[in-house]
């Protein structure tokens, strides 16, 4: 899969499919950092959501047994971290 065709998908999922699943990755993770920070007893935010699922994909594809998906994945986790970023 090249660059384009990852892209692609990572946009077709948090653009439609998931945020249909899930609701707005905003609302999603800013209800996961309440979870999160009940669970730790430390402040999270939903930008943090999306760059802590982001570094797991990371430690996934270290592994060296990612697949295509584990990019795609990681690359919507990086567009929803910036989108949540931008309306702050």
């Amino acid at each position: 899969m090249n660059r384009s065709e990852t892209l692609d998908k990572a946009k077709a999922c948090v653009c439609g499919q998931r945020e249909n699943e899930y609701g707005s990755p905003e609302d999603n993770f800013a209800a996961i950092a309440g979870f999160w920070s009940v669970y730790k007893g430390v402040e999270f935010t939903a930008n943090d959501v999306a760059m802590m699922m982001a570094l797991l994909k990371i430690a996934r594809i270290r592994t060296g047994t990612a697949t295509d998906d584990s990019y795609v994945d990681l690359a919507g986790y990086a567009a929803c971290g910036a989108e949540i970023n931008s309306n702050k």
